[in-house]
């Protein structure tokens, strides 16, 4: 079926990850059930956690295709396989939203997380969260159009007030 080299890839992304919660449990250790549950809230109210939605999926397509590519004859079983196991570790997820409850707990008073998860569950920070990335995406815009016409306005400028000063220094120059 599928080669030892692949399946020491996904193994070592697997230890990596399980090094990296094993770190995090031992910074959270002092962290109380009220700052655990602050912080649930605080990841819900900004989002936090959404942008990993995909990573369960995407590791299962990956799988799908690595083993059909090994053993293409088995298509149909490997993925109605993969798609069942994949919805048995979706379960999992909550490790993951455990652990970034411990990040928040750790980094976040429990005064600021009950601060932040106000905002963001008020109507000026949903809408935040809903125009935020299009504000930024026009910011940016913004910012390279300034930038360009700052580059061309200072080329501009520079060259014509260099052409100045060697203008004028060639009338000083004593001539030959």
């Amino acid at each position: 079926m599928m080669k030892l080299s692949q399946l020491g890839k996904l193994t070592a992304a697997a230890i990596i990850v399980a090094a990296f919660g094993a770190t995090a449990v031992r910074a959270a250790d002092n962290v109380t059930p009220e700052q655990l549950k602050a912080a649930r809230a605080t990841i819900a109210a900004v989002g936090a956690t959404t942008k990993f939605d995909v990573i369960l999926p995407t590791i299962a397509e990956q799988l799908k295709q690595q083993l059909i590519q090994a053993t293409p004859n088995f298509e149909p079983v490997i993925n109605e396989v993969v798609d069942a196991k994949a919805i048995e570790f979706a379960k999992r997820r909550t490790d993951l939203e455990n652990e970034a409850a411990k990040v928040y707990a750790t980094s976040f008073t429990l005064e600021e997380l009950n601060a932040i998860t106000a905002f963001y569950t008020s109507p000026a920070g949903k809408k935040l969260i809903a125009n935020g990335p299009i504000a930024l995406r026009e910011m940016n815009k913004a910012a390279d159009i300034w930038a360009t016409g700052v580059s061309r306005d200072l080329t501009k400028s520079a060259s014509e007030a260099i052409e100045a000063k060697l203008a004028e220094a060639d009338k000083t120059a004593p001539q030959q």
